[in-house]
């Protein structure tokens, strides 16, 4: 493989037991590490005429960098093999081999070349590579873009375009991911297997919890047929057989398997009275409770297993599912972040897979009638609030495939309002005052409204500025004319301003009411600015607003003021659109692109996002400074923004700092303003980039491993692009079990349950 600028040759390497390319140590494969930039790859591939090989280039960053190993996938060949394709590596590139896709593809890569390459040149082939209408239309809209929202995101958006287009054709990119990461062949059961008798004796007792009712001949054989495949062996399954016409099938299996026990019942009663008549006979130490619309698979209950022998403190797992229809083709997949009770209340997240300690399930109350066809996400409401804090752990893998049917549109309201009971009185329960109303029965979503305090506390908005009055002007009289919040000031801090119309509005500004004006006579930097300014205020809560926000929603501080109140919240971020009505800011992800990156960027306002998070209240790792509020105390613990990051990445580090004091960040849609991102930013100069590279360095020094993996967001997600993609490959994952309680500070739990 060639460095910058040259030509060399790329062979095939050699494979593991897996099929994964068994790549070489740097050095051995490339002479020196490839900067980051522009490539072109050209080579000739072969391959059985009946396989696809599902190709592609294993790119493997060096050591220091927080981007993990990606898998570039190659375009279908031309009908002579030959492959033409741009890649951008975003850092500096160790090592550099193709990956032949799955094993038996007997896929080749010959007379393979890589070109450094110019951005003009990479302009060029990311536009479409020929003359034409096309390629016009595709260049005026890069160049829209670019105005809008700046050189390196509009470039970023046309190469993510560009990737789609060169998408293998023929297959989705989930049934490549399962087929290249996600097929369990023979050897990997026997692994299984061979694991779980190491394990054995020092495994808990796994209590399986179902119940036969309104279910099909067809998916209650699948469930069961998924118990029996367990690899797994120290289970039993507790079926509750409601359904007199499922007898026959229960009970030829519980002949076949005395693992599966048969518990007779009433004809219709209510599901949840049957849940509990199972959770009385549990002899486990843990309870899976299930339903008969999905199946688990083969290493589910292992990995359960494995997850408590290695922390015994582990009350409640959950993992990633997807559906299977009749002929297994798989879709749809739902990766999940780690414990994060703010989606929950919003959203049931927690699939077909979840286990629950027994004792805690018993203390919790067990299956409380009420709600229908939502008892178990109602029963882990319940024990989570009861919950020790890190006790509640996600296991990020596909443990479970939920069977496609055609739920009604009545079975999906009658969903919607149980999952409303349950987090209503799980609020009341927590006794904060705090309301939930669906906003979408159908995706049964729902927003949760906290109350401030009455009095409403002081907050003081902090906006830093310097020049360009006009964009300050439109910030602050959109602040002072629609912000409904009853107690605010806005102290605007000028830093340096020279234009002399800014200057004149500032004077003007000095008069009005709720206003302060400070200067701040120094070189800028965005950290010192602000830790000097929050000094100078004495609200109970701080906000930080940049001078280009414009508030679209009256009621946005009384979102964000309400979860900031809450004494488990860390900071709180807002929903930004671009002035075209993009979204420019919905939480930040931490590892994209290196450091940090606003998920959803550039997709339309109206966009859900990934299942549905962009419509619903969540817990983020870390939230945009262009619009974050927090409590002053907490601002004061942390010791404020780091002055040694003074323009970039200030906001990551301050909640990174905040969460690891086990707070959480959150992030609310419900807060609606515009931000015109850079309006007033000076233009990026060589000191700039000095800068930025220095915040790189210094964030990967403090939060390296971190940033590799976010617990807002799944390792089989990529930090390649800004919309929540499958990782080629999924990223493995270095930690034990991550998650904090659930509010336990506000709830005794020496009360008994209802």
């Amino acid at each position: 493989m060639a460095n910058s600028g040259g030509h060399g040759s790329l062979g095939s390497p050699r494979s593991d037991a897996n099929g994964r390319p068994d790549l070489v140590p740097a050095g051995k494969v490339l002479a020196r590490a490839l900067a980051a930039g522009w490539y072109e790859l050209r080579g000739r591939l072969t391959a059985e005429a009946d396989m696809r090989p599902l190709a592609g280039v294993y790119v493997r960053y060096t050591g220091d960098s927080t981007l993990g190993d990606a898998e570039v996938m190659l375009p279908a060949p031309a009908a002579d093999g030959r492959i033409r394709v741009l890649l951008l590596f975003l850092d500096e590139v160790a090592s550099l081999e193709f990956a032949p896709g799955v094993p038996d593809a007997h896929a080749r890569m010959h007379d393979a070349s890589l070109r450094r390459v110019s951005r003009f040149k990479a302009l060029w082939s990311l536009s479409g590579g020929s003359s034409g209408a096309g390629r016009v239309a595709r260049l005026s809209a890069w160049a829209r873009r670019v105005r809008r929202r700046g050189l390196k995101k509009a470039t970023d958006a046309l190469y993510a375009d560009y990737r789609r287009c060169t998408w293998p054709r023929g297959i989705s990119e989930y049934a490549a991911w399962v087929r290249k990461y996600d097929t369990l062949d023979a050897a990997a059961l026997d692994a299984f297997r061979q694991r779980a008798r190491v394990l054995h004796d020092r495994g808990p007792l796994v209590s399986v919890l179902l119940v036969a009712q309104d279910a099909s001949a067809a998916s209650l054989r699948r469930c069961l047929d998924g118990l029996l495949a367990q690899a797994w062996e120290r289970w039993e399954a507790w079926v509750t057989c409601v359904d007199p016409e499922l007898a026959t099938i229960l009970d030829d299996y519980a002949s076949r398997d005395p693992h599966i026990q048969v518990i007779r019942n009433a004809r219709d009663c209510d599901r949840d009275v049957a849940f509990d008549a199972a959770l009385a006979r549990a002899r486990g130490e843990f309870i899976v409770p299930m339903g008969t619309d999905c199946g688990l698979r083969p290493h589910a209950l292992l990995q359960v297993s494995e997850a408590v022998a290695s922390d015994s403190g582990l009350d409640v797992l959950y993992a990633d599912e997807d559906r299977i229809d009749d002929e297994g083709k798989r879709s749809d997949p739902e990766f999940n972040p780690d414990w994060n009770p703010d989606l929950l209340r919003s959203r049931n997240y927690l699939g077909g897979c979840v286990a629950m300690r027994t004792a805690l399930a018993r203390a919790s109350g067990g299956f409380r009638t009420g709600f229908e066809g939502s008892g178990i996400y109602d029963l882990v409401l319940r024990c989570s609030e009861r919950a020790a804090p890190g006790n509640v752990h996600h296991l990020p893998a596909i443990l479970c495939h939920r069977f496609v049917d055609s739920a009604s549109p009545a079975r999906t309201r009658d969903v919607a309002a149980a999952e409303l009971r349950a987090v209503a009185t799980h609020l009341e329960r927590l006794g904060n005052g705090a309301l939930v109303e669906n906003i979408d029965e159908q995706a049964a979503l729902r927003r949760i409204r906290w109350p401030a305090p009455q009095p409403a506390p002081k907050i003081s908005l902090i906006i830093p500025t310097r020049d360009r009055g006009k964009f300050l002007q439109v910030c602050v009289e959109s602040l002072l004319a629609k912000t409904t919040y009853p107690d605010f000031e806005l102290v605007v801090v000028d830093n340096q301003s020279r234009e002399r119309a800014a200057l004149r509005y500032l004077e003007r500004l000095s008069a009005r009411a709720r206003v302060r004006v400070l200067r701040y006579d120094a070189p800028f930097n965005y950290s010192a600015i602000n830790n000097w300014a929050a000094r100078q205020c004495d609200g109970l809560l701080l906000g930080f607003v940049n001078n280009d926000i414009e508030v679209i929603a009256p009621d946005w501080l009384e979102e964000m003021a309400g979860l900031a109140l809450r004494p488990d919240t860390g900071a709180v971020g807002a929903m930004l659109y671009y002035p075209d009505d993009t979204i420019q800011h919905a939480g930040m992800v931490l590892g994209v692109n290196g450091v940090a990156g606003h998920i959803y960027a550039g997709r339309p306002r109206g966009d859900h996002g990934y299942l549905e998070r962009t419509r619903i209240a969540q817990n983020v790792s870390a939230v945009t400074g262009a619009c974050l509020l927090v409590r002053r105390k907490l601002f004061d613990d942390v010791g404020g923004f780091d002055e040694g990051l003074p323009v970039e990445f200030n906001d990551v580090d301050f909640c990174l700092r905040l969460q690891q004091r086990g707070y959480r960040n959150v992030w609310t849609p419900f807060a609606e303003l515009y931000h015109h991102e850079s309006a007033s930013r000076v233009v990026a100069d060589a000191g700039a980039k000095r800068a930025r590279e220095a915040g790189i360095a210094r964030m990967r020094e403090r939060w390296g491993d971190l940033l590799r993996d976010d617990p807002a967001y799944n390792p089989n997600l990529s930090l390649h692009d800004l919309d929540c993609r499958l990782a080629f490959p999924p990223r493995v994952r270095n930690r034990a079990a991550r998650g904090m309680g659930y509010d336990g500070a506000w709830l005794d739990a020496s009360v008994p349950p209802p």
